[in-house]
């Protein structure tokens, strides 16, 4: 489900209509658009709880777009700017998707607002956004619901296996460097490399890498342990909000929209949120 729900999402990260809104909303550069946008749902977020609630990004990097981002517009603007923008990009990649959201909205809302939201504060602040009207506009909402939904419970999983941000970029990088390399993630998330070396080191010491920087057999069973979590607390929402059957129609609808997002050449591969090619 995650890899045909972050293509859907994701497009607003990438599509040029998308980076033209927050543009035009009144952001200075990529990144105070992307975090004034992610996390808009939460109103005027500051640095701090963005930090908390995003995890592995370098508060240098967040501070220089936040609170800057709320003198030059509101939170509301921000929300309606990002969906009109990513419905404007689907529909520009897929002149069908308006056919998709018809029959895929009904199932992913119906997930979307199963979805349990305690501890888990994006996808709380998502999942209480008023309706959009737009039907493209709502199949984006609810897939990003449901996304930063899994994404809160991946926060806490590596939570609970004491890892921190920087720390679960770098077994990422070691473990999966063709999803992306160590460089490609410390630049995309702002660490320095005295930061990102003294991050190595601490795993080091945990016997999660070696004197090579490379996986140890822990890191590897200690990466597999927190995909597991992730994926077992993300089931909730279907499982409860959907039949067996509408999770295989919703898997089946949402297939053609997640492939064409995928494939339509706006988001690159490889890309820091570790999204494979479809």
């Amino acid at each position: 489900m995650w890899q045909l729900i972050e293509p859907v999402h994701a497009i607003t990260y990438f599509a040029p209509a998308c980076r033209d809104a927050m543009a035009e909303a009144g952001m200075k550069g990529f990144w105070m658009g992307y975090f004034a946008a992610r996390s808009a749902p939460m109103g005027t977020a500051s640095a701090t709880l963005v930090e908390a609630t995003f995890y592995n990004f370098a508060p240098s990097l967040v501070r220089r777009a936040l609170p800057n981002a709320w003198e030059r517009s509101t939170p509301d603007a921000i929300i309606d700017a990002r969906a009109a923008a990513a419905a404007i990009a689907l529909r520009q990649i897929d002149p069908e998707v308006d056919e998709h959201a018809r029959r895929a909205v009904p199932m992913l809302e119906s997930a979307a607002a199963a979805a349990r939201c305690d501890g888990r504060v994006l996808a709380l602040a998502n999942q209480s956004l008023p309706p959009r009207t737009d039907p493209v506009e709502r199949l984006w909402q609810a897939a990003t619901t449901l996304r930063e939904h899994r994404g809160d419970g991946h926060v806490a999983a590596l939570v609970a296996f004491d890892l921190r941000g920087i720390e679960s970029l770098i077994l990422a990088s070691a473990i999966n460097p063709a999803a992306a390399t160590a460089e490609h993630l410390r630049q995309a998330r702002g660490w320095t490399e005295a930061e990102w070396d003294e991050a190595v080191d601490r795993l080091g010491g945990r016997g999660l890498l070696d004197d090579n920087g490379s996986p140890t057999e822990a890191a590897h069973i200690l990466h597999a342990q927190v995909e597991a979590a992730t994926d077992e607390i993300a089931w909730q929402p279907y499982q409860e909000g959907l039949t067996e059957t509408g999770l295989d129609l919703l898997r089946t609808v949402l297939r053609p929209v997640a492939t064409i997002a995928a494939r339509s050449g706006m988001i690159p591969y490889p890309n820091p949120i570790g999204l494979p090619a479809l």
